[in-house]
Protein backbone atom coordinates (compact mmCIF):
# COMPACT_ATOMS: atom_id res chain seq x y z
CA UNK A 1 0.00 0.00 0.00
CA UNK A 2 2.87 2.38 0.64
CA UNK A 3 4.35 2.09 -2.87
CA UNK A 4 1.19 3.23 -4.77
CA UNK A 5 0.78 6.14 -2.37
CA UNK A 6 4.37 7.28 -2.94
CA UNK A 7 3.95 6.98 -6.73
CA UNK A 8 0.74 9.05 -6.58
CA UNK A 9 2.42 11.76 -4.53
CA UNK A 10 5.38 11.99 -6.96
CA UNK A 11 3.11 12.07 -10.00
CA UNK A 12 1.03 14.88 -8.44
CA UNK A 13 4.18 16.91 -7.74
CA UNK A 14 5.41 16.28 -11.30
CA UNK A 15 2.11 17.45 -12.77
CA UNK A 16 2.12 20.66 -10.72
CA UNK A 17 5.72 21.37 -11.68
CA UNK A 18 5.10 20.84 -15.40
CA UNK A 19 2.01 23.11 -15.38
CA UNK A 20 3.86 25.89 -13.54
CA UNK A 21 6.82 25.58 -15.93
CA UNK A 22 4.53 25.82 -18.97
CA UNK A 23 2.79 28.92 -17.53
CA UNK A 24 6.15 30.58 -16.84
CA UNK A 25 7.35 29.95 -20.42
CA UNK A 26 4.12 31.44 -21.86
CA UNK A 27 4.50 34.57 -19.71
CA UNK A 28 8.10 35.01 -20.83
CA UNK A 29 7.14 34.74 -24.52
CA UNK A 30 4.28 37.23 -24.10
CA UNK A 31 6.53 39.78 -22.38
CA UNK A 32 9.24 39.39 -25.04
CA UNK A 33 6.69 39.95 -27.83
CA UNK A 34 5.32 43.08 -26.21
CA UNK A 35 8.81 44.56 -25.86
CA UNK A 36 9.63 44.13 -29.54
CA UNK A 37 9.11 46.97 -31.98
CA UNK A 38 6.13 46.64 -34.35
CA UNK A 39 6.90 45.07 -37.75
CA UNK A 40 6.14 48.20 -39.72
CA UNK A 41 7.64 51.63 -40.30
CA UNK A 42 5.92 54.96 -40.91
CA UNK A 43 7.95 57.30 -43.07
CA UNK A 44 6.70 60.86 -43.49
CA UNK A 45 8.57 62.78 -46.17
CA UNK A 46 8.35 66.55 -46.35
CA UNK A 47 11.39 67.11 -48.56
CA UNK A 48 12.69 65.17 -51.52
CA UNK A 49 9.38 63.56 -52.43
CA UNK A 50 10.20 61.23 -55.31
CA UNK A 51 7.57 60.55 -57.93
CA UNK A 52 8.14 57.18 -59.60
CA UNK A 53 11.23 56.33 -57.46
CA UNK A 54 13.49 53.73 -58.99
CA UNK A 55 14.90 52.10 -55.84
CA UNK A 56 12.69 52.28 -52.77
CA UNK A 57 15.21 50.28 -50.74
CA UNK A 58 17.82 53.05 -50.88
CA UNK A 59 17.67 55.32 -47.86
CA UNK A 60 18.72 58.33 -49.93
CA UNK A 61 15.18 58.68 -51.26
CA UNK A 62 13.77 59.27 -47.82
CA UNK A 63 16.83 60.78 -46.17
CA UNK A 64 16.65 64.42 -47.18
CA UNK A 65 16.36 65.50 -43.57
CA UNK A 66 18.83 63.07 -41.94
CA UNK A 67 21.20 65.85 -40.96
CA UNK A 68 18.45 67.89 -39.38
CA UNK A 69 17.26 64.82 -37.45
CA UNK A 70 20.78 64.16 -36.13
CA UNK A 71 21.06 67.74 -34.94
CA UNK A 72 17.69 67.53 -33.22
CA UNK A 73 18.62 64.21 -31.56
CA UNK A 74 21.91 65.60 -30.29
CA UNK A 75 20.20 68.66 -28.80
CA UNK A 76 17.49 66.61 -27.03
CA UNK A 77 18.19 64.81 -23.72
CA UNK A 78 18.58 61.04 -24.02
CA UNK A 79 15.78 60.15 -21.63
CA UNK A 80 13.32 62.77 -22.91
CA UNK A 81 10.21 61.17 -24.44
CA UNK A 82 7.76 64.06 -23.94
CA UNK A 83 5.85 65.20 -27.07
CA UNK A 84 3.70 68.32 -27.18
CA UNK A 85 0.71 66.96 -29.11
CA UNK A 86 -1.07 70.32 -29.18
CA UNK A 87 1.59 71.77 -31.48
CA UNK A 88 0.95 69.28 -34.28
CA UNK A 89 -0.54 70.36 -37.63
CA UNK A 90 -3.36 68.60 -39.51
CA UNK A 91 -1.03 65.91 -40.84
CA UNK A 92 0.27 65.13 -37.34
CA UNK A 93 3.65 66.78 -37.91
CA UNK A 94 5.54 69.05 -35.54
CA UNK A 95 6.38 72.53 -36.85
CA UNK A 96 10.01 72.98 -37.83
CA UNK A 97 12.13 75.22 -35.64
CA UNK A 98 14.92 75.67 -38.20
CA UNK A 99 13.76 77.24 -41.48
CA UNK A 100 16.97 76.26 -43.29
CA UNK A 101 16.80 74.40 -46.58
CA UNK A 102 19.14 71.44 -46.42
CA UNK A 103 19.02 70.58 -50.11
CA UNK A 104 19.74 74.09 -51.39
CA UNK A 105 22.19 76.20 -49.33
CA UNK A 106 21.86 79.15 -51.70
CA UNK A 107 18.20 79.52 -50.77
CA UNK A 108 18.75 79.78 -47.00
CA UNK A 109 16.96 82.61 -45.21
CA UNK A 110 15.68 84.15 -48.43
CA UNK A 111 12.86 86.62 -48.06
CA UNK A 112 10.48 87.68 -50.86
CA UNK A 113 12.69 90.77 -51.31
CA UNK A 114 15.72 88.59 -51.99
CA UNK A 115 13.68 86.65 -54.54
CA UNK A 116 12.77 89.88 -56.30
CA UNK A 117 16.44 90.93 -56.41
CA UNK A 118 17.87 87.63 -57.60
CA UNK A 119 15.24 86.80 -60.18
CA UNK A 120 16.37 89.65 -62.45
CA UNK A 121 19.22 87.50 -63.72
CA UNK A 122 17.30 84.22 -63.99
CA UNK A 123 13.69 85.05 -64.81
CA UNK A 124 12.18 86.41 -67.99
CA UNK A 125 11.04 90.06 -68.04
CA UNK A 126 7.39 88.97 -67.87
CA UNK A 127 7.85 87.83 -64.29
CA UNK A 128 8.95 91.32 -63.19
CA UNK A 129 5.35 92.48 -63.39
CA UNK A 130 4.65 90.83 -60.03
CA UNK A 131 6.91 93.34 -58.22
CA UNK A 132 5.38 96.48 -59.64
CA UNK A 133 3.42 98.78 -57.41
CA UNK A 134 -0.33 98.23 -57.17
CA UNK A 135 -3.14 100.68 -56.64
CA UNK A 136 -5.47 100.40 -53.65
CA UNK A 137 -8.18 98.74 -55.76
CA UNK A 138 -5.76 96.14 -57.13
CA UNK A 139 -4.48 95.32 -53.64
CA UNK A 140 -8.00 94.44 -52.54
CA UNK A 141 -8.27 91.83 -55.29
CA UNK A 142 -4.72 90.57 -54.80
CA UNK A 143 -4.58 86.86 -53.88
CA UNK A 144 -0.92 86.72 -52.91
CA UNK A 145 2.37 85.61 -54.46
CA UNK A 146 3.85 82.15 -54.92
CA UNK A 147 7.64 81.61 -54.67
CA UNK A 148 9.22 78.48 -56.13
CA UNK A 149 12.27 77.21 -58.01
CA UNK A 150 12.81 74.94 -61.01
CA UNK A 151 15.76 72.70 -61.82
CA UNK A 152 16.63 69.80 -64.12
CA UNK A 153 18.97 67.02 -62.95
CA UNK A 154 20.70 65.64 -66.05
CA UNK A 155 22.40 62.78 -64.19
CA UNK A 156 19.11 61.33 -62.93
CA UNK A 157 17.02 62.69 -65.82
CA UNK A 158 14.66 64.25 -63.30
CA UNK A 159 12.69 67.48 -63.17
CA UNK A 160 12.85 69.12 -59.73
CA UNK A 161 10.33 71.65 -58.39
CA UNK A 162 10.78 73.32 -55.00
CA UNK A 163 7.69 75.07 -53.59
CA UNK A 164 9.21 77.52 -51.13
CA UNK A 165 6.42 79.75 -49.81
CA UNK A 166 3.38 81.87 -50.52
CA UNK A 167 2.87 85.40 -49.20
CA UNK A 168 -0.16 87.64 -48.78
CA UNK A 169 -2.90 85.01 -49.09
CA UNK A 170 -6.49 86.12 -48.40
CA UNK A 171 -8.32 84.92 -45.28
CA UNK A 172 -10.83 82.20 -46.19
CA UNK A 173 -12.12 81.76 -42.61
CA UNK A 174 -14.17 84.84 -41.72
CA UNK A 175 -14.24 84.04 -38.00
CA UNK A 176 -10.52 83.62 -37.39
CA UNK A 177 -9.54 85.82 -40.37
CA UNK A 178 -6.94 83.29 -41.48
CA UNK A 179 -6.52 80.25 -43.74
CA UNK A 180 -5.18 76.68 -43.65
CA UNK A 181 -3.36 76.70 -47.00
CA UNK A 182 -1.82 73.93 -49.05
CA UNK A 183 -0.80 73.64 -52.71
CA UNK A 184 -1.68 71.04 -55.30
CA UNK A 185 0.59 70.89 -58.34
CA UNK A 186 -0.10 69.16 -61.67
CA UNK A 187 2.09 68.81 -64.75
CA UNK A 188 -0.01 69.43 -67.86
CA UNK A 189 -1.18 68.40 -70.37
CA UNK A 190 -1.18 64.69 -69.49
CA UNK A 191 -1.91 65.11 -65.75
CA UNK A 192 0.17 62.02 -64.95
CA UNK A 193 2.17 63.79 -62.24
CA UNK A 194 0.05 65.11 -59.36
CA UNK A 195 1.45 66.11 -55.97
CA UNK A 196 0.42 68.29 -53.06
CA UNK A 197 2.08 69.88 -50.06
CA UNK A 198 1.17 69.47 -46.42
CA UNK A 199 -1.45 71.72 -44.81
CA UNK A 200 -0.17 74.62 -42.68
CA UNK A 201 -2.57 75.79 -40.01
CA UNK A 202 -3.76 79.37 -39.51
CA UNK A 203 -1.36 81.36 -41.65
CA UNK A 204 -1.52 83.76 -44.58
CA UNK A 205 2.22 83.45 -45.33
CA UNK A 206 2.87 79.70 -45.43
CA UNK A 207 6.48 78.51 -45.76
CA UNK A 208 6.21 75.03 -47.32
CA UNK A 209 9.81 74.41 -48.43
CA UNK A 210 8.95 71.10 -50.11
CA UNK A 211 10.84 69.59 -53.03
CA UNK A 212 9.23 67.28 -55.59
CA UNK A 213 11.35 65.22 -57.99
CA UNK A 214 9.74 63.86 -61.17
CA UNK A 215 11.64 61.02 -62.83
CA UNK A 216 11.35 59.84 -66.41
CA UNK A 217 10.84 63.27 -68.03
CA UNK A 218 13.37 63.87 -70.86
CA UNK A 219 14.82 67.36 -71.07
CA UNK A 220 13.60 67.66 -74.65
CA UNK A 221 9.99 67.42 -73.43
CA UNK A 222 10.28 70.13 -70.78
CA UNK A 223 9.42 72.87 -73.28
CA UNK A 224 6.07 71.20 -74.03
CA UNK A 225 4.94 71.05 -70.39
CA UNK A 226 2.98 73.47 -68.22
CA UNK A 227 2.98 73.67 -64.42
CA UNK A 228 -0.38 74.24 -62.75
CA UNK A 229 -0.35 75.28 -59.09
CA UNK A 230 -3.69 75.26 -57.26
CA UNK A 231 -3.66 77.10 -53.91
CA UNK A 232 -6.37 75.85 -51.56
CA UNK A 233 -7.45 76.28 -47.94
CA UNK A 234 -8.32 73.13 -45.98
CA UNK A 235 -11.86 72.95 -44.57
CA UNK A 236 -12.63 70.23 -42.04
CA UNK A 237 -16.41 70.36 -42.45
CA UNK A 238 -16.96 70.99 -46.18
CA UNK A 239 -15.16 71.14 -49.52
CA UNK A 240 -11.78 72.88 -49.45
CA UNK A 241 -11.84 76.53 -50.53
CA UNK A 242 -9.97 77.41 -53.72
CA UNK A 243 -7.85 80.54 -53.18
CA UNK A 244 -6.44 80.79 -56.70
CA UNK A 245 -4.09 79.27 -59.21
CA UNK A 246 -0.79 79.85 -61.01
CA UNK A 247 -0.11 78.60 -64.53
CA UNK A 248 3.53 78.37 -65.71
CA UNK A 249 4.19 77.38 -69.36
CA UNK A 250 7.75 76.02 -69.53
CA UNK A 251 8.21 77.02 -73.16
CA UNK A 252 11.15 79.39 -73.44
CA UNK A 253 12.44 78.70 -69.91
CA UNK A 254 16.07 77.55 -69.88
CA UNK A 255 16.96 75.00 -67.16
CA UNK A 256 20.27 73.72 -68.52
CA UNK A 257 22.59 75.83 -66.36
CA UNK A 258 21.36 76.19 -62.76
CA UNK A 259 18.38 76.39 -60.46
CA UNK A 260 15.86 79.00 -61.57
CA UNK A 261 14.16 81.12 -58.90
CA UNK A 262 10.70 82.37 -59.82
CA UNK A 263 7.65 84.06 -58.31
CA UNK A 264 4.19 84.60 -59.74
CA UNK A 265 1.06 86.41 -58.67
CA UNK A 266 -1.83 84.13 -57.72
CA UNK A 267 -4.87 84.71 -59.91
CA UNK A 268 -8.50 83.68 -59.65
CA UNK A 269 -9.38 80.20 -60.79
CA UNK A 270 -10.41 79.83 -64.40
CA UNK A 271 -14.19 79.28 -64.27
CA UNK A 272 -15.82 77.28 -67.04
CA UNK A 273 -16.92 79.66 -69.76
CA UNK A 274 -19.51 77.37 -71.32
CA UNK A 275 -22.96 77.49 -69.75
CA UNK A 276 -23.74 73.89 -70.78
CA UNK A 277 -22.60 70.93 -68.73
CA UNK A 278 -22.93 68.34 -71.48
CA UNK A 279 -25.42 65.52 -72.00
CA UNK A 280 -25.97 62.06 -70.52
CA UNK A 281 -27.64 59.07 -72.21
CA UNK A 282 -29.66 56.98 -69.75
CA UNK A 283 -31.75 53.85 -70.28
CA UNK A 284 -34.43 52.83 -67.73
CA UNK A 285 -36.66 49.76 -67.34
CA UNK A 286 -39.16 49.11 -64.55
CA UNK A 287 -40.16 45.53 -63.76
CA UNK A 288 -43.56 45.68 -62.01
CA UNK A 289 -43.59 41.95 -61.21
CA UNK A 290 -40.31 41.98 -59.27
CA UNK A 291 -40.35 45.68 -58.21
CA UNK A 292 -36.91 46.29 -59.65
CA UNK A 293 -35.56 49.25 -61.62
CA UNK A 294 -32.84 48.63 -64.20
CA UNK A 295 -30.61 51.64 -64.92
CA UNK A 296 -28.05 51.67 -67.73
CA UNK A 297 -25.56 54.55 -67.92
CA UNK A 298 -24.70 54.52 -71.63
CA UNK A 299 -22.78 57.62 -72.77
CA UNK A 300 -21.82 61.21 -71.96
CA UNK A 301 -20.97 63.84 -74.55
CA UNK A 302 -19.84 67.47 -74.77
CA UNK A 303 -18.61 67.54 -71.18
CA UNK A 304 -17.02 70.91 -70.32
CA UNK A 305 -13.42 71.50 -69.37
CA UNK A 306 -12.85 70.61 -65.74
CA UNK A 307 -9.51 72.43 -65.50
CA UNK A 308 -6.97 74.35 -67.56
CA UNK A 309 -5.72 71.21 -69.29
CA UNK A 310 -9.01 70.81 -71.16
CA UNK A 311 -9.19 67.09 -70.31
CA UNK A 312 -11.60 65.42 -67.89
CA UNK A 313 -11.58 62.01 -66.21
CA UNK A 314 -15.37 61.55 -65.89
CA UNK A 315 -17.38 58.95 -64.03
CA UNK A 316 -21.05 58.79 -62.99
CA UNK A 317 -22.39 58.35 -59.48
CA UNK A 318 -25.98 57.03 -59.25
CA UNK A 319 -28.07 57.67 -56.11
CA UNK A 320 -31.54 56.15 -55.51
CA UNK A 321 -33.89 58.13 -53.23
CA UNK A 322 -37.15 57.10 -51.55
CA UNK A 323 -39.10 59.99 -50.03
CA UNK A 324 -35.97 62.19 -50.22
CA UNK A 325 -33.90 59.60 -48.36
CA UNK A 326 -31.03 57.89 -50.13
CA UNK A 327 -31.44 54.13 -49.97
CA UNK A 328 -28.82 52.96 -52.49
CA UNK A 329 -25.81 54.24 -54.42
CA UNK A 330 -23.67 53.00 -57.31
CA UNK A 331 -20.93 54.40 -59.54
CA UNK A 332 -19.33 53.67 -62.88
CA UNK A 333 -15.68 53.26 -63.78
CA UNK A 334 -13.53 56.29 -64.58
CA UNK A 335 -12.92 57.15 -68.23
CA UNK A 336 -9.57 58.87 -68.74
CA UNK A 337 -9.05 62.14 -70.59
CA UNK A 338 -12.22 62.42 -72.66
CA UNK A 339 -15.19 64.80 -72.96
CA UNK A 340 -17.21 62.05 -74.71
CA UNK A 341 -17.23 59.00 -72.45
CA UNK A 342 -18.77 55.59 -73.19
CA UNK A 343 -19.74 53.74 -69.98
CA UNK A 344 -22.32 51.01 -70.87
CA UNK A 345 -22.73 49.96 -67.23
CA UNK A 346 -25.93 48.42 -65.82
CA UNK A 347 -27.28 48.72 -62.28
CA UNK A 348 -30.36 47.02 -60.76
CA UNK A 349 -32.18 48.62 -57.82
CA UNK A 350 -34.87 47.03 -55.62
CA UNK A 351 -37.88 49.33 -55.26
CA UNK A 352 -39.35 49.25 -51.72
CA UNK A 353 -42.92 49.85 -52.94
CA UNK A 354 -45.06 49.17 -55.99
CA UNK A 355 -45.59 52.87 -56.72
CA UNK A 356 -42.81 54.93 -58.32
CA UNK A 357 -44.22 58.29 -57.15
CA UNK A 358 -41.89 58.47 -54.13
CA UNK A 359 -38.84 57.20 -56.04
CA UNK A 360 -36.27 59.45 -57.70
CA UNK A 361 -32.84 58.76 -59.08
CA UNK A 362 -29.92 61.21 -59.19
CA UNK A 363 -26.97 61.12 -61.61
CA UNK A 364 -23.79 63.03 -60.72
CA UNK A 365 -21.07 63.31 -63.37
CA UNK A 366 -17.76 63.94 -61.60
CA UNK A 367 -14.16 64.51 -62.63
CA UNK A 368 -11.81 62.05 -60.93
CA UNK A 369 -8.83 63.74 -59.28
CA UNK A 370 -6.41 61.87 -57.02
CA UNK A 371 -4.84 65.03 -55.65
CA UNK A 372 -8.01 66.54 -54.18
CA UNK A 373 -11.74 66.05 -53.90
CA UNK A 374 -13.58 65.12 -57.08
CA UNK A 375 -15.37 68.00 -58.73
CA UNK A 376 -18.99 67.76 -59.92
CA UNK A 377 -19.25 68.43 -63.66
CA UNK A 378 -23.03 68.15 -63.98
CA UNK A 379 -26.16 66.76 -62.36
CA UNK A 380 -29.38 65.05 -63.52
CA UNK A 381 -32.48 63.98 -61.59
CA UNK A 382 -35.18 61.60 -62.88
CA UNK A 383 -38.49 61.19 -61.06
CA UNK A 384 -42.19 62.00 -61.02
CA UNK A 385 -41.51 65.52 -59.71
CA UNK A 386 -38.58 66.21 -62.05
CA UNK A 387 -38.93 68.89 -64.72
CA UNK A 388 -38.24 68.66 -68.45
CA UNK A 389 -36.93 65.46 -69.99
CA UNK A 390 -36.32 63.90 -66.56
CA UNK A 391 -40.04 63.92 -65.75
CA UNK A 392 -41.05 62.81 -69.24
CA UNK A 393 -38.64 59.86 -69.17
CA UNK A 394 -39.94 58.77 -65.77
CA UNK A 395 -43.55 58.98 -66.95
CA UNK A 396 -42.83 56.74 -69.94
CA UNK A 397 -41.27 53.93 -67.88
CA UNK A 398 -44.29 54.01 -65.55
CA UNK A 399 -46.71 53.73 -68.46
CA UNK A 400 -44.72 51.05 -70.28
CA UNK A 401 -43.24 48.60 -67.74
CA UNK A 402 -40.81 45.88 -68.88
CA UNK A 403 -39.72 48.14 -71.75
CA UNK A 404 -36.17 49.56 -71.94
CA UNK A 405 -36.43 53.28 -72.78
CA UNK A 406 -33.31 55.39 -73.47
CA UNK A 407 -33.09 59.20 -73.68
CA UNK A 408 -30.48 61.95 -73.83
CA UNK A 409 -30.66 64.46 -70.95
CA UNK A 410 -29.00 67.84 -70.51
CA UNK A 411 -26.89 68.12 -67.37
CA UNK A 412 -27.36 71.09 -65.03
CA UNK A 413 -25.05 72.71 -62.47
CA UNK A 414 -23.96 70.40 -59.69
Amino acid sequence: DEIPAVVGIFSAFGLVFSVSLFAWICCQRKSSKSSKTPPYKFVHVLKGVDIYPENLNSKKKFGADDKNEEKNKSSMPKNSLHLDLEKRDLNGNFPKTTPKIQSSPDLENLSPKHFAERKKDSVSPDSLKSTTSLSSEEKQDKLGTLFFSLEYNFEKKAFVVNIKEACGLPAMDEQSMTSDPYIKMTILPEKKHKVKTRVLRKTLDPAFDETFTFYGIPYSQIQDLTLHFMILSFDRFSRDDVIGEVLIPLEGIELSEERLLMDREIIKRNVRKSSGRGELLISLCYQSTTNTLTVVVLKARHLPKSDVSGLSDPYVKVNLYHAKKRISKKKTHVKKCTPNAVFNELFVFDIPCESLDDISIEFLVLDSDRGSRNEVIGQLTLGSSAEGTGGEHWKEICEYPRRQIAKWHMLCDG
